[in-house]
Formats: structure tokens, sequence, C-alpha cells
């Protein structure tokens, strides 16, 4: 009977940790989104921003579809 108690009480032991450890976890996702909900990430950057996304029509005119794809394949992107 002891045994059969100390086995209940340890996994008691073990649920309140997990349940404890669940719900912080929880509320710590929970404040990172509310964090980068109120970042504005849409907005122009500052400083010497250089655009990304030009539009390169003439670089891609000097590699061939077979150039690219090797590429593709080569840098994993």
């Amino acid at each position: 009977m002891r045994r059969w108690t100390r086995a209940m009480l340890n996994t008691l032991k073990v649920f309140l940790l997990f349940t404890g450890c669940t719900i912080l976890f929880y509320y710590a996702i929970v404040w990172f989104n509310q964090e980068y909900q109120q970042l504005h990430r849409y907005d122009e950057p500052s400083g010497s921003a250089v655009k990304v996304n030009a539009d390169n029509s003439l670089e891609t005119e000097k590699y061939s579809w077979r150039d690219r794809i090797f590429l593709f394949y080569l840098n994993g992107e």
C-alpha cells in the first residue's frame, strides 16, 4: 500500500511539473506574439537601406534555364 501511495505521489508531481511548464510555455508564446504584433513590419526602412526586389531582367537574360536550375540546386535555394 505504501509503494502504491508513493508511486501515485510521484506521478502527481510529474503531472504538476509538466502542467506548470506547459502553462509557462503557453504564456511565453502569447507574450512573444503580443510583442511582435506591435512591430510594424512593412514600414519604410530608415537609413541607407537598399531595395532588394529590384528588376533584374537584364541579369536574368544572360543565364539559360539550365544554368539557373543548376545554380538553384547548387546553392540549395
